[in-house]
């Protein structure tokens, strides 16, 4: 089947550029930060559009236009993420927002990705609800991206839909072909970075900060600060604290979120560091979307059937 995509809530284009080089055609975008889209439409040869989708209506509306069968996206994540407060607001919702699109455009399959926590939340329990009434079956699945050629140790939960099919359709399939070991820097870089260790700025200096490119990164985040003068060390940093030590620059993070090398970035350092902290690393984007695409073309599976009948069918 063609598998004609649009991406949702989709930031500078992790997600699309990880579909799209797993051979899904994305047809269009929808963001609402225009600093995002503007970088979106610097890399990614399709239309992108920048509104608010919590106005469910006129983003179907939208939509429709470009009759999809595959729908992708990550809801904005920071009311659930472990960086944060850990308190849900009105920006959860929208993820609830991204169901209501589900369940009325109804797309043959789609795509929704969040931080490892949301999968507790009380938003996703109420969109969980709308996929399941709208006659989804659901892959529901923490995946760590340094299993699947990422060198970065970044939790995302993934939940999978596919019109009228059984719940985990794709969770073996999607654990069967995890890489055997954690991809560390040193796997994904090589020496090219020119150092053995790099600082990375703790959330509070009860954790360590110096970090070893023999492991992989931890998680990028949306701020990325220098040494500070006044760090002396931690007892579980991997280096030592010296004049050499440095943090990683915005381009080196964005290759360890596995962005093609002739990405362009152009903006504010606060801006692009916040991007590609919130970006789904392209290569995991691809994981995921390597193995919906053969599940989706299996010869065996009566999967593209005319959408407007999809209510009416029996489950396989």
């Amino acid at each position: 089947m063609e598998l004609k995509t649009i991406d949702l809530f989709a930031g500078c284009g992790g997600m699309s550029t990880g579909f799209e080089l797993a051979g899904f055609n994305i047809l269009a975008a929808y963001e609402n930060w225009i600093k995002a889209v503007n970088i979106y439409q610097m890399n990614l040869k399709h239309e992108v559009h920048s509104i608010d989708l919590s106005d469910v209506s006129e983003a179907v509306k939208s939509i429709r236009k470009y009759d999809p069968n595959i729908i992708i996206g990550g809801p904005p994540c920071q009311d659930f993420s472990s960086a944060g407060k850990r308190v849900e607001s009105t920006r959860a919702s929208l993820t609830e927002d991204f169901a209501t699109i589900i369940e009325t455009i109804k797309p043959i399959s789609f795509v929704m990705e969040n931080v490892d926590r949301a999968r507790k939340s009380n938003s996703y329990s109420k969109a969980r609800e709308i996929f399941k009434r709208a006659g989804y079956g659901l892959t529901e699945i923490v995946l760590d991206s340094s299993f699947c050629g990422v060198p970065q140790k970044r939790k995302r939960f993934f939940c999978i839909g596919i019109l009228d099919e059984k719940d985990g359709f794709l969770e073996e399939t999607l654990i069967k072909d995890l890489d055997s070991k954690r991809m560390t820097m040193r796997d994904f870089f090589g020496d090219s970075l020119g150092i053995d260790y790099y600082y990375r700025h703790p959330r509070n200096y009860n954790r360590r900060g110096i970090f070893s490119i023999d492991e992989p990164s931890p998680t990028i985040r949306g701020v990325n600060r220098p040494v500070p003068k006044g760090y002396t060390g931690h007892p579980n940093d991997s280096g030592e604290v010296s004049s050499t030590l440095r943090s990683l620059t915005t381009r080196e993070r964005a290759l360890v979120q596995t962005f093609p090398e002739n990405f362009v970035w152009e903006g504010t350092k606060t801006d692009l560091e916040q991007m590609i902290g919130n970006a789904v690393p392209v290569n995991l984007a691809k994981y995921v979307a390597t193995h919906l695409g053969e599940y989706l073309n299996d010869g065996r599976k009566n999967i593209a059937r005319p959408r407007g009948l999809a209510d009416k069918q029996q489950a396989f």
